[in-house]
């Protein structure tokens, strides 16, 4: 055998060889993967789908009517909200209350400086004990100059100065009793009590402050009655009228109230093209002023498909029910919405009636 003749004898054989080899490399990874073997055991295979439950555990999916509703924001305002302020030029000398602090009506708030009106008051009566013996003098000359004039021991214009002198000195009494009425009035200004039962919203002074006439003091509002001020769209305006009830939202505390329409302010702010709507009524507790808010506006009604809370199932972040397909049980994705107290709203997946199995008790449990 020449030379040549071998080299391509040989070169043959490593050919086979690696042949070979690479259909036995195959070979393997096939039977690993299981591929000479059925995935599904034939006695598995052959049993019959799962038939669904009993009629009594399948609910259609139903159609029901719901409100709908549109949500105008504003802030919670008292009814009854004053700011108490200041008739005198003094100096406080006494703070009663606090911020967020319940007061009663007639409760001393804040004590002004009052030692100069109590100094006027005592003049003030000392003047009119003064007038009173002016007075008493008087109508005591009246009495006698009369009964001279009568048998004519004193001129007639005598007896009439008297007369004179005596009235003088009763409208001198009445005077001088109304500077004291009016000096007790500037008195009582220097005790600042409550007008209101409430809540302290804020006070402005403190002890050691001078306060001027007009000077605001404290703010109250009564926590039994709130408002919600809220702006409304005019082309929503025209559904309200004074005296409507309507739903009230409050935001912060998570809490829904029912209340009436007490007020709509009729001009539309330029701005915005919104009208002024209050909505009044007795709210829960935890209701401040200043607080964020909605008023839900009624509109018509819409179709809302729904189906028990239970049948629904989280699978991650699937959501899945159990619906009867031709007498079978077959697992659909759906999409829910609004949870309506027992029930949940589908968005999107079932039909009306189409029936949905809910799960037995133990398998919710």
């Amino acid at each position: 055998m020449s030379f040549r003749s071998k080299a391509l004898w040989q070169g043959a054989g490593r050919a086979a060889t690696f042949f070979g080899f690479s259909v036995g490399v195959v070979l393997l990874l096939l039977w690993l993967a299981g591929k000479f073997a059925p995935k599904v055991p034939m006695d598995v295979a052959a049993e019959p789908l799962p038939t669904p439950p009993s009629d009594h555990r399948a609910v259609p999916a139903r159609l029901v009517r719901l409100p709908v509703a549109e949500s105008a924001v504003g802030s919670i305002r008292a009814v009854h909200e004053t700011s108490i302020g200041a008739k005198l030029l003094a100096r406080v000398v006494e703070v009663n209350l606090k911020a967020g602090q319940p007061v009663k009506e007639g409760d001393v708030l804040i004590r002004l400086d009052d030692t100069d009106l109590r100094a006027r008051l005592q003049q003030a009566k000392a003047a009119v004990a003064a007038a009173e013996a002016a007075k008493t003098q008087a109508l005591a000359d009246e009495k006698r100059f009369t009964d001279l004039a009568k048998r004519n021991a004193v001129s007639q214009q005598e007896a009439e100065k008297a007369v004179t002198a005596a009235r003088a000195a009763e409208a001198e009494v009445v005077r001088l009793q109304e500077t004291v009425k009016e000096v007790q009035a500037m008195l009582d200004w220097a005790t600042i009590r409550s007008p209101i039962d409430g809540i302290v919203i804020d006070k402005k002074v403190d002890v050691g402050d001078m306060v001027t006439p007009g000077q605001v003091l404290v703010t109250l509002f009564d926590p039994k009655r709130m408002q919600l001020v809220a702006s409304v769209r005019e082309s929503l305006a025209h559904r309200l009228q004074v005296g409507q009830s309507l739903d009230v939202r409050v935001e912060g505390i998570n809490k829904q109230c029912q209340g009436m329409i007490s007020e709509i302010v009729p001009e539309a702010q330029s701005a915005s093209r919104t009208f002024q709507v209050k909505v009044t009524g007795p709210c829960p507790e935890g209701v401040y002023t200043g607080m964020f808010g909605r008023i839900l506006i009624p509109l018509e009604e819409e179709l809302v498909l729904v189906v028990p809370r239970h049948a629904v199932r989280k699978v991650g972040q699937l959501e899945l029910v159990d619906v009867i397909e031709n007498g079978q049980s077959v697992r659909r994705a759906v999409r829910t919405g609004r949870s309506l107290g027992d029930e949940v709203e589908i968005l999107s997946g079932l039909r009306e009636g189409e029936l949905v199995l809910l799960p037995d008790a133990s398998t919710q449990s």
